[in-house]
């Protein structure tokens, strides 16, 4: 028995070692830049003692340079559960080589995965790593090959997250990039394919790590981040808290979660009478339409600082979960553009990945013209666009509150691209353009030749918007389902959500599409 007891004891010290990972120097200096340690922020992000680590002793086999002591191998793998549901996730650990990968610690993390897509659930990577850990030379950079063939394979079966919480270089920023959805630590995370002093040395430029991949550069200008918070408490808070909307795997429907209030779908949404102006020349924030709109008014934006002309990001109406998108005449007066085009592709093309029903609020004046913008792509970027939506086959519904014009109105989720249902507001301008920008065209001789043209054109004006610009055109050629009054839009939209709560549609059997990416 004595035996068994030593051993047991053995065991334990060698566990006990692998937790400490490089030491209690090194983790003093992982709390003294601000950081929490891999299990720390473990503990935070799972339900309380749900965690089971896997793979606690894999060692590497050494190099040129001698086997290295790296306990756990640079990265803490398992599973666990988040609000009881669950998960598989790594976390790598910066007090062992900087949390640098290497052959072993890529093999953790692919046999996480590999449990992960069998068992149909989501994936969580703790990101804070250097890269390639260089004395392990090729070996470092085939075990990033087979992590990143996880992401890409696994993608669209299970929803995988990254989360950034410390520099991310080189190699160590793909495998997020591939996932569905980036989180950032502000001030303390930054992504980067090569650092400051490499970009300095070869271009002669300067700039620090923050203004080259901080949390602000990532989530505003480069689109790479998703989601950004202050703390990184607050930001695995966030990650708890987009795992609720989201089912398991490709084959199961997002969760659902009775609203809290006690205000059913029946009852007309007052507000939304004063919200959007009637004048289409007036702005308006998008986001409170959608919250009055969702229940208990809670909505979770998807990239807020990114492309801010379009609005997406979760929901629930009635208790089911939706994927919203919206455009926002606040910005740019609601225009598509590059950036919006790809922010807005990507998210229907996830919410059609996990069976999230999509709802588009459309106030749309058309794609921005502009020599950047066509010269930028702008014909490929927006065809992404009409490309997603046409291939999404979960229930798609559209609103249209004000405009709707031209190619724009086509490719947000029209009628002919595959929406099950259109409904708009009576306000509704539906039409090839808008009615001044007609009238200047269709009525160009009379408006040149009349004593007084502004009056002319004032007239003409008018009279093509009461005649094409309205929604009655439209829903006479049964484009649109139906013209509702503003305050029942929550109540049309549950009905139609249940309604197609058994929609079964299949695309053409292919190997895949080629997206115009």
């Amino acid at each position: 028995m004595s035996d068994m007891f030593d051993r047991i004891d053995e065991m334990e010290r060698k566990k006990e070692k692998v937790k400490l990972g490089g030491g209690e120097d090194r983790i003093d200096a992982q709390h003294d830049r601000g950081k929490l340690t891999a299990r720390e922020r473990i503990d935070l992000l799972v339900d309380e003692g749900s965690f089971v680590e896997l793979n606690p002793f894999i060692e590497n086999r050494g190099m040129d340079y001698g086997k290295a002591e790296a306990p756990g191998e640079g990265v803490v793998t398992g599973y666990a559960k988040v609000y009881g549901k669950l998960i598989f996730l790594f976390a790598q650990d910066f007090t062992v080589y900087g949390g640098a990968l290497g052959e072993m610690h890529a093999l953790k993390i692919a046999k996480m995965m590999d449990l992960a897509a069998e068992n149909g659930a989501p994936i969580i990577g703790l990101n804070d790593s250097g890269g390639a850990r260089i004395q392990e030379g090729v070996l470092s950079l085939d075990g990033y090959g087979h992590v990143f063939y996880r992401n890409s394979i696994y993608s669209g079966v299970v929803p995988q997250i990254s989360v950034i919480m410390g520099p991310c270089a080189g190699g160590a920023v793909y495998s997020p990039a591939i996932t569905d959805f980036v989180f950032m630590v502000e001030k303390t995370s930054q992504m980067f394919i090569t650092g400051p002093k490499v970009i300095e040395s070869v271009t002669g430029a300067k700039i620090n790590s923050e203004d080259l991949g901080g949390a602000k550069v990532h989530s505003s200008k480069s689109g790479n981040a998703h989601f950004t918070a202050s703390t990184e408490e607050e930001v695995l808070q966030e990650v708890r808290r987009l795992i609720q909307y989201l089912p398991s795997n490709h084959q199961e429907k997002a969760p659902a979660q009775p609203p809290k209030q006690e205000a059913g779908v029946e009852e007309r949404v007052e507000e939304l009478l004063d919200i959007v102006p009637v004048d289409s020349t007036k702005v308006y924030d998008v986001r409170k339409v959608i919250k009055l709109l969702l229940d208990d008014e809670n909505f979770m934006e998807v990239q807020p600082g990114f492309a801010k002309n379009i609005v997406v990001g979760f929901g629930r109406i009635n208790g089911e979960t939706v994927g919203i998108v919206a455009n926002n005449p606040k910005m740019m007066a609601g225009g598509l553009d590059i950036d919006s085009s790809d922010k807005c592709s990507r998210f229907i093309r996830f919410c059609d990945c996990f069976n999230i029903p999509l709802i588009t609020f459309e106030d749309v004046s058309g794609f921005i013209p502009g020599v950047q913008q066509e010269h930028g792509g702008i014909i490929r970027h927006g065809a992404k666009i009409l490309y997603a939506y046409s291939e999404a086959t979960v229930p798609k519904i559209t609103v249209i509150l004000r405009k709707a014009f031209g190619g724009a109105y086509v490719a947000l989720n029209s009628k002919a691209i595959g929406a099950d249902m259109v409904f708009a507001w009576p306000n509704a301008e539906i039409a090839v353009m808008g009615p001044e920008g007609a009238a200047n065209i269709i009525f160009a001789k009379e408006i040149k030749e009349s004593p007084d043209p502004e009056k002319t054109r004032q007239d003409k004006i008018q009279e093509y918007r009461e005649r094409f610009a309205n929604p009655y055109i439209a829903a006479g050629n049964g484009m649109v389902d139906d013209v509702i009054d503003p305050r029942d839009t929550r109540k049309s939209l549950a009905s139609a959500l249940e309604m197609l709560q058994n929609k079964k549609k299949q695309n053409p059997k292919k190997k895949h599409g080629n997206i115009p990416l």
